[in-house]
């Protein structure tokens, strides 16, 4: 591996091409079921609320992994002050899933990507002075928003683990699915990343067996294909679906913080606050171009920094060439047809072990928490109140409209109580947050 004399972290190391190429494929795998899982769940819910037609599944697919090529080129290589230039792949965040679904089952998919490019342009904006934004972040609100983001798809998961006609054998293939990721995760390290894409394939393959995956859908998809931007209409920009995605956008920025702080020490190349800021930048502009293109916001997959830390390979060149790669499964789109014709129960058991781990992972980051009664208060009220419009849908329709926008969301409802009580209460915000991410 060649490495230039000032370079003692290896980061800015080339190594021969083959291996390069070797090292990116690894890259992609770890993070791929990662990858295709967050479009499956917002999509799934947007069929199931009459906004998507089943058909177009797979562009969001294929759109994701290119845009997700595309940053992390991006982040690794750097453009200008956008990128960290360090070995960082990026991926849709699991936290955007809920208020995505929120959104766009409500207001519909250009009210979605409006509050998407929004988003980015806020965290683009927010960037040089996230750091002091995160005294508000403490590990009290931040686990109370992440358990919240994970609570709300409950009622997305059970819909689709019953199915349209509540028949039995889907949840044999829900709960098939699930036993698959569990037993997957005593595999040998370098398999578990993959444990949810194990999941997926063999709850499809028991479908199949059982004759409920329709493949009718795959043949007529093209093979190489653009992604096309606005494919959904023009961007609406509403206030409440705005509000909704910023709150996800400033928690992306508080997990990718502690993660650019985390890879930095594992390379030898700590993070200053320039190197912080073009991080965060870099998150933002993938997240506008993500709406553009009709994806999703973005942030960097903590599964990735761990194959960095386990490869010891610390070039950021090698995670460009994953991105490159990304791209370029991005162009297949009869790929992504495929990936689209997975059955909604075995979705459902996949969505039952993702977004039951970003509950957990909610409560693993309180758990550094000193608790009192008056911050289990805090937390308890922000929960309860997080789970109005998800158990009562339609909780707050009597509002006025400007009203029931932002508060039928339960992620933006917990986190302006949650971030309140704090405030008022337990004046617990001095420090940077920390949130937990997922294994």
């Amino acid at each position: 591996m060649r490495s230039s004399a000032s370079d003692r972290s290896g980061v800015d190391s080339l190594p021969p091409l083959p291996v390069t190429l070797v090292l990116a494929v690894q890259h992609v795998l770890a993070m791929y079921a990662g990858a295709v899982a967050v479009p499956l769940v917002i999509g799934g819910g947007l069929i199931a609320a009459g906004r998507l037609n089943p058909g177009d599944l797979h562009h969001l697919i294929v759109a994701d992994l290119f845009v997700s090529g595309l940053a992390t080129i991006v982040q690794s290589v750097g453009l200008w002050r956008f990128g960290s230039r360090l070995p960082l792949v990026q991926g849709v965040s699991f936290a955007a899933a809920a208020p995505m679904i929120t959104v766009g089952s409500d207001h519909g998919l250009p009210a979605m990507y409006g509050a998407v490019i929004a988003t980015g342009v806020l965290m683009i904006a927010v960037a040089p002075v996230f750091s002091r934004l995160t005294r508000y972040f403490p590990p009290l609100v931040t686990g109370t928003i992440v358990m919240v983001v994970g609570l709300s798809l409950s009622g997305v998961v059970a819909g689709w683990v019953r199915g349209d006609d509540g028949d039995p054998l889907n949840v044999l293939l829900a709960v098939a699915t699930v036993v698959v990721i569990v037993v997957h995760r005593f595999a040998p390290p370098t398999l578990r990343p993959v444990a949810v894409l194990a999941g997926l394939v063999g709850g499809t393959v028991l479908a199949q067996l059982l004759g409920r995956v329709s493949w009718e859908g795959v043949g007529g998809t093209a093979w190489f294909a653009v992604p096309q931007p606005f494919m959904f209409g023009v961007p609406q920009f509403l206030p409440g679906a705005v509000v909704t995605m910023a709150v996800c956008g400033l928690v992306v920025m508080t997990e990718t913080s502690g993660d650019l702080v985390s890879v930095g020490r594992i390379v030898g190349r700590p993070v200053d606050r320039r190197t912080m800021a073009d991080g965060l930048r870099a998150d933002g502009l993938s997240t506008v171009l993500g709406g553009i293109v009709n994806t999703f916001p973005y942030t960097v997959f903590a599964q990735n920094i761990g194959l960095v830390s386990l490869s010891r390979v610390r070039s950021r060149f090698v995670v460009a060439a994953a991105g490159v790669l990304l791209v370029v499964l991005g162009l297949v789109p009869r790929a992504g047809a495929v990936v689209a014709a997975l059955p909604q129960p075995v979705l459902g058991g996949a969505g039952m072990a993702l977004f039951g781990m970003i509950v957990a992972s909610g409560v693993r980051t309180l758990a550094a928490v000193e608790f009192t009664e008056t911050k289990a208060l805090v937390v308890g009220i922000a929960v309860m109140v997080s789970l109005l419009p998800t158990v009562v849908p339609g909780f707050f329709d009597a509002f006025p409209s400007w009203a029931s926008m932002i508060l039928g969301s339960g992620i933006s409802l917990g986190a302006v109580v949650v971030v309140t009580l704090n405030i008022l209460l337990v004046h617990d915000g001095m420090g940077p947050a920390r949130v937990e991410r997922l294994p």
